[in-house]
């Protein structure tokens, strides 16, 4: 079974944009994974007072960069609301303000 990927608005036009070229095509390639076998993310939980049950993430670019996303089993689709850097916690923060 083959999940659809669906991205947060915030993704496209905030996230993706502070990579470099090499990074966003590492990040498609994470994409490609997720979409075939979406369990392969880490489960997370509370980072740094982040309640992120439910939401899994996955590393690119040797854990350098971080996506944050949930799978959404009865429509099968898996939203990805954060891609960035671990940096402070940033990029955890951000799925924080945006889940849903």
């Amino acid at each position: 079974m083959q999940y659809k990927i669906i991205l947060h608005p915030d993704v496209t036009a905030k996230d993706l944009a502070k990579l470099s070229h090499a990074q966003r095509t590492l990040v498609f390639k994470q994409f490609k994974k997720i979409q075939t076998s979406p369990e392969l993310g880490t489960l997370l939980g509370n980072k740094n007072g982040y309640n992120l049950s439910g939401y899994r993430k996955m590393y690119v670019d040797k854990k350098k960069v971080r996506i944050v996303y949930t799978i959404m089993e009865e429509i099968i689709t898996v939203e990805v609301i954060a891609v960035g850097k671990r940096e402070d916690m940033a990029v955890y923060a951000k799925a924080w303000e945006r889940r849903s």
